[in-house]
């Protein structure tokens, strides 16, 4: 049942209790993302109401699924921005009556959490021995499946968190990271040989370089028996057809992690249903924009990848094909099509514009906003880059630049494409229209 009551009612001890989240927890998610809002007493002390504990149950379901905390923050305001209640879209679990097993997998999560912590701290410090101590660690006590969701990818995803809003430097997060890979990429070596029929190939799509989730799925499979063809990141459509007709799938899996390369997974799931074969899918950024899986013709893989072999085990029992929900209108591939062909006349405005500002931003800035038009259109709607924009917002930050740099670079950036593009155009000028402040 979904709570609605705003009624400033319950004390910090009372939320702590009904949450399990720590005071100096809540006071850091109110202070870095504004979440929760509570009430003040007269003496000061903060007042939550029952909708603020839902909220707080929700985002650590979020969390339980693998999602960091900046990402359920942002899918949380993004239903809101839409008047949809996140509570509604998506409803917390139902409460059942915990059994001496539920209190046995809390333990064990608990544990993790804290393993996870000293490892952070491990990779923060760059100290490679304690941090491959507490991974041996892990593993030795908890199910491989178990320590890989709660230390090694909610651990990645707290050092991604930590790199985009300042705490954590890039070089401790490809410390972390290339740690991370190396023990997945050994207990994968170790896995068993396959006892089960059914070949799969998976593959990250053209420009995805992020391939933690995918290998993370790729061994859970092995893991369960099944024959996994590994391709690894960056996997071009070129001669994927040849690639099929030779491996000969039971089923193909893709995983992208940002807009530009949900684009592309749309691109191999397309070719991969023509060839009639079927698809499965899944990454972060189906995670923060749901609506994106129905553009896709495949079966979502789902937020909690704990269950993805559940899920690939129905697929290969009753294989099926499933084509895109949604399909993308015709105005969104006409504007994408204009806007590649002017692509490098609206750049070279830009370029004129704006001199003063140094090169190597300029040239990310370009590539940046160029892909995720083209991704964002391709995708059917230019709407869906609303989310990276304000990941841009973070990183200027995150780089001590000035946000005005920003609102500079935009209203040039409409100025151009103003003058650049004719009414086929319309959306990318009506998106910006709204960006430029």
């Amino acid at each position: 049942m979904t709570h609605t009551d705003d009624t400033p009612t319950f004390n910090l001890k009372a939320v702590v209790q009904e949450t399990g989240l720590k005071p100096d927890t809540l006071r850091a998610w109110e202070r870095r993302y504004g979440l929760p809002h509570p009430e003040r007493t007269a003496g000061g002390h903060r007042l939550y109401s029952q909708r603020d504990i839902d909220m707080l149950k929700w985002l650590i379901a979020r969390q339980d699924e693998g999602m960091s905390i900046s990402r359920a923050v942002d899918l949380w305001e993004r239903y809101s921005e839409e008047a949809q209640d996140p509570l509604v879209a998506m409803p917390l679990p139902a409460e059942e009556a915990p059994t001496p097993q539920a209190f046995i997998l809390s333990d064990s999560a608990r544990a993790l959490a804290e393993l996870r912590n000293e490892w952070l701290a491990a990779c923060k410090a760059f100290d490679e021995r304690r941090a491959e101590h507490i991974m041996a660690q892990a593993f030795a006590l908890y199910p491989v499946e178990a320590v890989c969701v709660e230390l090694l990818q909610k651990g990645i995803a707290a050092i991604g968190d930590g790199w985009y809003e300042g705490d954590v430097t890039v070089q401790q997060e490809h410390f972390a990271s290339a740690l991370a890979m190396r023990r997945l990429e050994a207990l994968l070596a170790a896995a068993p040989v396959p006892t089960r029929a059914g070949r799969i190939l998976a593959a990250c799509p053209a420009e995805e370089i992020h391939t933690f989730s995918l290998l993370m799925i790729t061994l859970m499979l092995r893991r369960n028996g099944w024959e996994v063809i590994y391709l690894g990141a960056n996997v071009p459509l070129a001669r994927m057809q040849a690639t099929i007709a030779s491996a000969k799938p039971n089923l193909v899996i893709a995983s992208a992690q940002q807009l530009f390369t949900a684009a592309t997974l749309m691109e191999m799931a397309q070719l991969v249903y023509e060839e009639r074969v079927p698809f499965a899918f899944g990454g972060v950024i189906f995670s923060l924009m749901p609506e994106l899986a129905e553009r896709v013709p495949g079966h979502f893989l789902g937020l909690e990848m704990n269950k993805t072999p559940q899920v690939v085990e129905k697929l290969l029992q009753a294989p099926r094909l499933n084509g895109a929900t949604t399909p993308v209108p015709a105005e969104a591939i006409a504007a994408r099509d204009h806007f590649r062909e002017n692509q490098s006349l609206i750049e070279a405005d830009i370029w004129q514009k704006m001199r003063g500002i140094p090169h190597d931003h300029l040239v990310n800035a370009n590539a940046n906003m160029g892909r995720n038009i083209i991704a964002a259109l391709s995708l059917g709607d230019i709407n869906f880059i609303g989310n990276d924009m304000g990941w841009i917002r973070g990183l200027l930050i995150n780089y001590n630049l000035p946000i005005e740099l920003l609102n500079g670079y935009l209203a040039i950036y409409l100025t151009a494409v103003k003058e650049r593009l004719d009414e086929r155009g319309r959306p990318i000028v009506g998106w910006l229209s709204q960006l430029v402040v």
